[in-house]
Order: C-alpha cells, then structure tokens, then sequence
C-alpha cells in the first residue's frame, strides 16, 4: 500500500471509478449522502443504531454493482475519509483526563495490539493452514479496534466520559501500531524481501513516534501561530481543515520532504497529535464566534465523513462471497472474541494491580472487550493485499475473512452494546443532575455571550449605547440563570457539593499549572518547583480519596460502581 499516492494523485483518490468523469463522481457522492439523510430520518422512528443502519444500507446497494459507478480503495478510506473523522474526535478529548488514563491506554494499544495480532494469528494459522506471514498479517489488520466505529456508536450512549476515553483512546492509537506490524507482515511474506526482527522493531518505534512528532509540531504552529493571531473564524476553520489532511500527507511523505527515499511515519497517530494538540491549546487561544464555528464545521463534517465510511462498508462487501467462506470466517470471529477478551481483562489485571487507586472498573472492562468494533481500518488494509504477496486464493481469504469480522462486529456486537450498556447501568443519569448539567451549560453560555460583547466593545467595533442595551440584556439573564441553579442547588444539596469537589479539583489542577510556568520562567529553582509539585500532588490525592469514598467519579461529574 503506497499512501504517498495522495500526493500525487488526489483527485482520483477520491473514488476510484469504472468509468465516466467528474460529473459521475458527483452524482455518486449526493446519491449517498442523499441516501444517509434518508437513514438518519428513519432510524430517528425505529430503534436502530445509525451506522448499523447504513452498513445494512450498504449491503443492499451492493446488489447494485453498477448502481454508483465505483470501487473503494484502501488509500480513500484511510488517506481520504479516517483523517477528518480522526481528527474531530481527538478535538474533545480533554488531555487532562487522557492524561489520566494514558497508561492503560497505551498497554492495550501497544500490548493489546501484540497480543491480538500473535493469538488471532496463531488460531488462524493452525485451523486454517495458512502461513504464518499471513497470519500474521491478518491478525494486525483485524486486531485494531476502530477509531471510525467506535467512536460512532459511543458518541450516541452518553456513557462515563473515563469509559469513552479509554475506549476511544486505545481505538486511536493502537491502529498505528496495527499498520506498522501488518506491513512488516507483508514485508516477511515477500520473497524479495529479507525479514529482520531487530530492524522491524527499530521500523516500528520510527513509524510510531515520527508520526506523533509530526502531529505534535504541525499542531504547535497551527495552535500558537495562526488560531492565536488570526481572528477569523472562516480562515482558522479552514487552517484546522488543512491540518487535518497535511499532517496526515506530511507524515506519510515525509521521506519526499527530507530527501529520505523509503522514509514514512504514522499518518493517522501524526492526524490524532494534532487533533489534541489544537483540542486543547489552540481552542483556547480563539474567540467564542471561532470555537462555535469549529465546533458546527466539525460536526457537519464528522456526519457526512462517517455516513460515507459506513456505507461504503456495506457496498464493499460481497455477501456472495461470504457463505463459501463461512468456515474460515466462523475461525476468524472466535479467534477475535477469545483475543479480546484476553486482552482486556489480563491487561486490565495488570494495570489494576499496578495502580490500585486507579484501577479499571469491571464493568468497563466488560464494555471494552463487547466495544471492540472494527469497520473501515481493518476494511482499508485487507484491500491493500496484493495478489502477489500471498497468493490470489490466500489474499482472497483474507480479504473474506475480513468482511465477515466487520459484518460480525458492526452488526451483532453493535446493536447489542447499547443495551449491554443499559444492563450494567453505566448510561443513566439520575434527573437532577441533568438539570444541573442543563442549568450549568445555559449559565455558561450566557457568560460567553457577554464576555464576546465585552471583546467587542473593548475592540471598538461596539458603540458605548448599544453594549450598554445588549449587556444590561446578559446582565439580567445570567442573574436569573444564578438564582436558577442557585434553586436547584438547594433542592438537592449533594450536587452542591460535588461542584465543590470539582471547584477544588479545577483549582488544584491551576495551581499546579502556576507553579510549573514559574519553573519555566527562572522564578523559582527546580529544587523549589519540585517540593511544591510534591505538596499539591497530595492534596489532589487526598481530595480524590474523598471522592473514592464518596463513591464520586469528580471527573465525569457522576456516580459510578466500581464492582
């Protein structure tokens, strides 16, 4: 698979067509999203999830081979549709709470992944007879939970923000680690190719850390440079656009750029830097009207990106194929729940017996092993096998065998998390405090509202007469939202308190924050720094021992059982 081909051919990235021109592409592409708004109108009456819904859309289509006029490629679902989709979802994800979790994310996206690929290859090595190149390659490809699916069905459930982390986060990062293990699969399974075990981990520590160091720096100048000195929202909204594809090319290319033939990095790990990066730095440095905008673009964008994803998912596979095959896919699905499963709760072990205080609730981790979705990455890389590598009947296999675990995962675990969800009480919200959070947000938002109109009579493009009508407005409004929530407040006082916590947590975090810029200014020695840190890290322990024993989760604002 060649991504520096966005480089040199994107348009016709953009669907890999039969026939007919330009005009044909465009029909195409408002069929489809004609066809997803349809989808999105009916599943509001029947109790379906959204993406199901266009996957089973897409397989009916697929009926029609010459309906659209067009193949899916592995380069426009990974070069052209996962970066935006990537992107976005990295943009609300606070690294303070990722930050938080980044050790278990990172076990079960680097170890997991490992551990999937050799025991999902391993079965299907043995039962099926294939070599173990292709095994292999197979089990990375299959092993990475997707960041696409998962996301998707997540974002719908409103479960624990601590759970959505750690399912999004591995489904982020471990599809680098998944992408690197498959090509040295492909590189082991080539005669032309000589297979060193050294050189593929030295190949997959340059892959993996190069693309977070693309993102990281791309997302630093977009962040610091122009989202803090440029006040438009149109063109900082189209600046994070061109991040979101550029650090995906740059870091894909970046041979072509530094002269180094042969030389890539993760795209997608350099896409979900720079997804965090501007997340939680560069917002920050926007104006109200800019943020509002990113966050509309996005979301649109988001929609329309995914609704294609899904149902190119159901056009790509061939159900024709799949009943020939049942056998090798009924082994693929078994190795992929046994490895799953292994993963989850061994690294959850792990990881609860190495920070007791923080460990994994069961629950989640029952969550996590049925949430292992996989849909357009797994898709993208079995499209990418040649013939050649493995055979034409091996690479026919594979690519059937893929099918079948998408189909598998999408369908049956997708419509069945929701209510497994639902079982173990991990979506419910007790009345009062959705009303808090409500009462919370429109305060919020009326604060914004007035302090953008300050900005702008500060600026001078407000006249004195008509920001003192406006704000006496806002003034009004925000005292009514105060004794609003003031009021509710004191019907249930326990929501009080956790606002406390959570006041004192915030401040806490500030603090530190302080302390850490006075280090980096010459203010105060290191030696002074660090017996400050120290002090502040055990009053952040004792408050979240309070919480602990509370029963209070203070970062998702929620009570949680940790049987």
């Amino acid at each position: 698979m060649d991504f520096l081909v966005l480089t040199e051919h994107l348009p016709k990235l953009l669907f890999a067509e039969e026939g007919g021109g330009l005009v044909q592409q465009e029909l195409s592409f408002i069929v489809l999203l004609f066809i997803a708004a349809m989808v999105a109108i009916v599943v509001r009456r029947i109790r379906l999830p959204y993406t199901v819904a266009l996957v089973l859309v897409g397989l009916v289509l697929s009926f029609f081979p010459n309906f659209l006029g067009f193949t899916v490629s592995s380069d426009l679902i990974l070069a052209i549709l996962v970066p935006p989709l990537v992107f976005e979802a990295t943009l609300h994800i606070p690294w303070r709470k990722l930050k938080k979790d980044l050790l278990p994310v990172l076990l079960l996206a680097v170890g997991g992944t490992l551990v999937g690929t050799f025991v999902v290859g391993t079965l299907v090595a043995q039962f099926l007879g294939i070599s173990w190149a292709a095994a292999l390659a197979f089990g990375a490809l299959i092993s990475a939970t997707d960041p696409v699916a998962v996301i998707a069905f997540f974002r719908s459930l409103g479960v624990s923000k601590r759970l959505t982390i750690l399912v999004e986060g591995e489904s982020l990062f471990n599809d680098g680690v998944a992408i690197v293990i498959f090509n040295l699969s492909l590189a082991a399974g080539s005669v032309a190719t000589t297979f060193n075990v050294w050189h593929a981990l030295q190949e997959f520590f340059v892959v993996a850390f190069g693309g977070v160091a693309v993102g990281l720096v791309l997302g630093y100048v977009v962040s610091y440079i122009i989202l803090k000195n440029v006040d438009d929202h149109l063109i900082e909204t189209a600046t994070t656009v061109a991040l979101a594809f550029g650090s995906f090319v740059v870091a894909e290319s970046f041979g072509q750029f530094v002269g180094v033939e042969g030389l890539h990095f993760s795209g997608i790990l350099a896409v979900v830097a720079a997804g965090l990066m501007v997340g939680n730095i560069g917002t920050l440095n926007t104006s109200p009207t800019t943020k509002l905008t990113l966050d509309n673009f996005w979301e649109f964008l988001s929609f329309v990106v995914n609704s294609l994803v899904f149902l190119l998912i159901g056009l790509e596979i061939e159900l024709s194929q799949l009943r020939p095959n049942i056998i090798p896919i009924f082994v693929a699905v078994v190795a992929i729940i046994l490895s799953r499963g292994l993963i989850i709760y061994a690294f959850g072990w792990v990881y609860g017996r190495l920070q007791p205080r923080n460990r994994i609730p069961l629950k989640f981790q029952h969550v996590m092993y049925w949430g292992g979705l996989r849909g357009a990455i797994s898709l993208a890389l079995a499209l990418s096998i040649e013939n050649a590598v493995f055979g034409s009947d091996v690479a026919l296999e594979l690519r059937v065998m893929t099918f079948g675990v998408v189909l598998f995962t999408l369908l049956f675990q997708g419509m069945t998390i929701e209510r497994l969800i639902k079982r173990l009480r991990l979506s419910d919200k007790p009345p009062q405090r959705v009303e808090l959070q409500r009462r919370q947000a429109t305060l919020f938002a009326k604060w914004a509202g007035k302090h953008e109109l300050d900005r702008l009579r500060d600026d001078g493009i407000l006249f004195r007469d008509i920001w003192d009508s406006m704000s006496q407005v806002y003034d009004e409004e925000i005292l009514e939202k105060k004794a609003s929530l003031r009021a509710h407040l004191q019907d249930f006082p326990e929501l009080e308190q956790e606002m406390y916590l959570q006041a004192r947590e915030d401040a806490l975090h500030a603090e530190r924050s302080a302390i850490g810029a006075a280090a980096r200014r010459g203010l105060i020695t290191n030696e002074v720094h660090d017996e400050l840190i120290i002090e502040l890290n055990n009053r952040v322990a004792a408050l979240e021992l309070i919480m602990k024993n509370r029963g209070l989760d203070i970062e998702n604002k929620e009570f949680v059982d940790h049987g």
